[in-house]
């Protein structure tokens, strides 16, 4: 986040706050006051004044001689998938799938060279790597990634992926410009993508893309199995036809949704019933 904006309206103290929000990392739960300090770069008051600040605010709580980020953040990503719909729309749809496949279904959007999971339904299963809200993985190993990133205008894509991951984790696959670029083709030309354990190991999942009412790719959705459990055939010959009809029809629900006329209640009208 740049500290310094383009415009007489940036408000460097909100940069400054959301910055330090953003400095907690996976595997660094809790951080001291000169943890915060060093990863934002700020000063050490500075940084004490806006924790303070976010502490009063109940975005942040002292822990273990530091502090710690509250789930009343997870409020500011809820926020946003509400204002969008999306999850409203697709819930119904994931756990149609979910019960057809008894697999964990999940919807992503695309984040710098990373996908963050925006909704999700998931089954009581072991599996190599914990999933919720929130959660960001390396975009290009993953089938939701490729999704999203085969959307992209193919000269956008290679300065997306120079984007450093902040998801915490090394994948297992590291492809060169022309493997990659040859994988996103093919997931062009089908409209679907699939992973078998390149994000980490026992990881097996299909993807597809989900669409607006103009058809532009706003996320993708996907089954995700354990590579033990269901083999690349039963991803394909069972999952993907479901996963495609889910797909579709959230795609076209949220484009009815975008459509539907919005009533404004003028200021100081109550709503009657």
């Amino acid at each position: 986040m740049p500290r310094e904006g383009t415009g007489p309206d940036f408000i460097e103290a909100l940069a400054r706050g959301l910055e330090v929000i953003t400095a907690f990392q996976p595997r660094r739960p809790v951080m001291s006051l000169t943890d915060v300090a060093t990863a934002t770069g700020l000063a050490r008051p500075t940084a004490r004044r806006i924790l303070l600040t976010l502490v009063e605010l109940g975005y942040v709580r002292s822990r273990d001689g530091g502090f710690a980020l509250t789930p009343r953040v997870l409020d500011l990503g809820v926020a946003y998938v509400r204002s969008m719909g999306l999850w409203d729309v697709a819930r119904p749809h994931l756990e149609w799938l979910v019960e057809r496949t008894d697999e964990s279904c999940s919807i992503a959007q695309l984040d710098g060279s990373d996908i963050v999971y925006v909704a999700r339904v998931s089954v009581p299963k072991i599996v190599t790597l914990s999933v919720q809200i929130g959660t960001r993985f390396p975009a290009l190993p993953t089938s939701l990634g490729k999704v999203l990133l085969a959307a992209l205008p193919p000269d956008d894509v290679a300065g997306v992926l120079a984007e450093p991951s902040r998801s915490g984790l090394d994948s297992l696959w590291h492809p060169d410009r022309t493997e990659w670029e040859s994988e996103l083709r093919e997931v062009r030309a089908r409209g679907w993508a699939m992973t078998d354990e390149q994000l980490a190991k026992g990881i097996r999942s299909v993807a597809a893309p989900l669409r607006d009412g103009s058809g532009r790719v706003i996320a993708g959705v996907n089954v995700n199995a354990h590579a033990a459990e269901a083999s690349v055939e039963v991803l394909l010959d069972e999952y993907l036809p479901l996963l495609l009809q889910a797909a579709g029809r959230i795609s076209g629900d949220f484009a009815r949704l975008e459509a539907a006329p919005h009533a404004v209640r003028p200021a100081g009208v109550r709503a009657t019933s």
